[in-house]
């Protein structure tokens, strides 16, 4: 294919040009290990985490989930996994059409599951519905410390802890006293199979007062949660079996689902029953007692991998991790906020890499605890993952694209349902691939693109007909539904994205919004997108697809600003507008410009809202995205102002995540977004000539970088 040998050219032309920044060779070992977390003292939020992508171990203050209650409303102590779910048993019988609410469009009936009903049963359907499937925690494993008197520890019996992160090694270390004691332990997490292993010094091994033990709980259908719940034995059952010398499996079961957690150890131990679903590895002689716990869906012939293969595993795949892929070192830099920049922008990288670089799309809170029942968000899969492939570590998200394989079926049933063709794809789903019902997201378009800017990012990073066949049927069944979607405005003559809809700013009402800015850009350019790999395929162009991308309505503007959506000309007077997501600088910002976007105007309306904005009530991803529009409008400092912006939701934690609120105490897009930003402030985006682009020229911002490519 001629067209398809040109593109490839100019696309390998174009990353062999771009990606590397012409600097000394970046010394990533001292860079990560500069960043190491250190915690010296107990505080809920500081909770670290061990984790391989499709499964994560969280712990505290001891190494291990020995207080777990007490982290309980801070950032719990998880431990979960892609494949652990539970279904609450459907004994009342619902059916998924009791969710259904009807909207009209264009003369006909438009079914949405909707999660408000007036009528009692339609309410508990959907209810049900929303919460079922939900995440499971596979377990709590922590020890037990017994005082001499006898009597069990706290967490103010911890004395001298020092707990740390080695994220060169993928390895926490935990030592701390106990009645005059030393204790020390070192974890890690299998980066190949979803297992915890464990290693303990200490003398009081041989007193018998340290001893390990694992409780299981049942599961817990709320919104925000650990996700564990020990008050109800009677509703679940674990049975434990000898497996070997050193060796014993439990076998759980909660209603209709079902996993296995395989133990081994070494040291002078023994397990014991302690209550139905607690069991206690107690050692009876010794100085030190190691364990490897092993979680799996179904039987596992093999038997869990030792501590000391475990330890040069994580040695091995977290030095490949480090050595390869995009980075980033602030080092050079004498602005003060540069280290803090820095810290964020390589613990983002760990946690990322931990929690959300699996086969499903991530939850919000990743595998720590459950947000949303433990569902994953689509509209929310750009902020995961979009860096991955911009810092060059394509191959951690592979799965989760053919995930959208998986979910096909159910996105391709909702269209037709709908009446509309090609694919629409929802927003919270589980691992059954159904949307869940929703009095928000059940109306929202802007995940729809998404997975054509992985596709096209996919195709950047490797341009071949390999990457064009693989996902060529995801992107045009995806554009076909946003040619089907928009309503022919004959009045104006143009196509509009009408009602029912809510757009990114999510307090738009359904039944009056009408053509958001970021959302018609988005549209635009998903369109475009799909017609270019119509013609690497040496395919002629969709005329449906261009006749509705060339007559987009344009973003609605008042005098100097564009407003949030359509006719809402006090975008920026009324308070209740200014809150939520900032979206109309994503029009801007993560997207590139569009002949019906003027950048001054853009730039008129990004000062607006940095003035007016209820900044205390907008999202962790909101700061990288303003940042980004004020990068492309080549207004750097500004773009630091909004990424290091002094509110709440933008704080980053010891440990890394960040911080929202009293509810939602971890929130991964906002690191991933920031990764996506940092990556564009200084790689650029297409068509971008400037070094650096998202720092300050004046001599402060010695920024030095590798391996990272321009955004779109």
């Amino acid at each position: 294919m001629k067209q398809l040998s040109i593109c490839v050219f100019l696309v390998a032309l174009f990353i062999s040009c771009s990606v590397q920044n012409k600097n000394d060779v970046i010394d990533r070992k001292a860079l990560v290990t500069r960043n190491n977390v250190l915690i010296e003292s107990f505080d809920p939020l500081e909770s670290l985490t061990v984790g391989n992508g499709e499964f994560a171990f969280t712990t505290d203050i001891t190494g291990l989930q020995t207080f777990f209650h007490d982290y309980h409303d801070g950032v719990p102590l998880g431990t979960q996994s892609n494949w652990g779910w539970h279904t609450t048993p459907n004994t009342e019988g619902y059916e998924w059409s009791e969710t259904l609410k009807y909207f009209e469009v264009e003369g006909r009936q438009v079914p949405y599951r909707h999660q408000i009903s007036d009528d009692a049963r339609k309410q508990a359907a959907c209810n049900y519905f929303r919460e079922n499937p939900h995440r499971l925690h596979l377990g709590i494993i922590g020890f037990v410390l017994t005082k001499e008197s006898g009597e069990n520890a706290t967490i103010k019996d911890i004395k001298n802890p020092i707990h740390s992160l080695d994220m060169w090694t993928g390895k926490i270390t935990s030592s701390f006293d106990f009645e005059g004691q030393p204790v020390k332990v070192e974890v890690y997490c299998h980066q190949n199979q979803d297992q915890v292993s464990a290693k303990i010094e200490s003398p009081l091994i041989a007193t018998g007062q340290l001893a390990v033990q694992w409780k299981f709980p049942y599961a817990v259908p709320i919104h925000v949660h650990p996700g564990y719940d020990f008050q109800s034995p009677g509703k679940h059952q674990t049975e434990m079996l000898p497996a070997g010398e050193n060796s014993v499996i439990f076998n759980r079961k909660l209603d209709d689902d079902n996993y296995k957690v395989s133990v081994n150890w070494q040291g002078d131990a023994r397990f014991k029953k302690q209550a139905q679903h607690k069991f206690t590895l107690q050692p009876k002689s010794g100085g030190t007692l190691e364990f490897n716990c092993l979680f799996a869906s179904e039987p596992n012939k093999s038997e869990p991998i030792s501590f000391e293969e475990t330890k040069a595993n994580n040695i091995q795949s977290w030095k490949a991790f480090w050595e390869n892929g995009g980075v980033v070192d602030f080092s050079g830099c004498t602005d003060p906020r540069a280290k803090e920049l820095e810290r964020r922008t390589v613990l983002s990288q760990y946690l990322t890499k931990v929690q959300s670089s699996g086969s499903l799309p991530p939850q919000e809170t990743g595998l720590t605890f459950n947000s949303w029942f433990g569902k994953y968000h689509l509209e929310m899969h750009w902020w995961h993952i979009a860096h991955f492939t911009q810092w060059q570590r394509q191959q951690l998200v592979e799965k989760q694209l053919d995930f959208y394989y998986e979910m096909y079926t159910k996105a391709k049933q909702t269209a037709t349902d709908q009446g509309y063709e090609g694919i629409r794809w929802q927003k919270m789903l589980g691992p059954n691939h159904e949307n869940s019902p929703s009095s928000v997201g059940s109306y929202l378009i802007w995940q729809q693109p998404h997975i054509i800017w992985f596709a096209e990012q996919m195709y950047r990073r490797n341009p071949s007909e390999e990457i064009l066949n693989k996902y060529k049927k995801l992107v045009f069944e995806t554009a076909e539904f946003m040619a089907d979607f928009p309503v022919w405005n004959a009045e104006q003559n143009r196509y509009d994205l009408a009602p029912p809809l809510i757009p990114a700013q999510e307090h738009w009402p359904r039944e009056t919004t009408t053509n958001p800015p970021f959302e018609l850009a988005y549209w635009y350019w998903g369109l475009t997108t799909a017609q270019t790999w119509k013609e690497r395929l040496g395919e002629p162009k969709e005329e449906k697809w261009e006749n509705v991308r060339l007559n987009l309505a344009a973003p609605d503007k008042n005098e100097d600003v564009y407003l949030g959506i359509q006719g809402a000309t006090d975008s920026y007077t009324n308070p209740e507008l200014m809150r939520d997501h900032p979206m109309v600088l994503g029009t801007y910002g993560i997207l590139p410009q569009w002949d019906k976007v003027d950048p001054e105007i853009m730039r008129n309306t990004m000062h607006v809202v940095a003035k007016k904005w209820t900044w205390d009530r907008t999202w962790g991803w909101d700061y990288p995205m303003a940042a980004m529009c004020a990068t492309r409008l080549g207004e750097p400092e500004m773009a630091l102002e909004f990424l290091l912006k002094d509110v709440q939701k933008n704080t980053y934690l010891k440990n890394g995540h960040n911080f929202q609120d009293d509810r939602l105490r971890i929130y991964l897009p906002g690191n991933g977004g920031l990764l996506t930003t940092i990556g564009m402030m200084c790689a650029g985006w297409d068509g971008c000539t400037e070094e650096n682009p998202g720092f300050p020229k004046d001599g402060k911002w010695d920024v030095k970088w590798e391996n990272i490519s321009p955004v779109f």
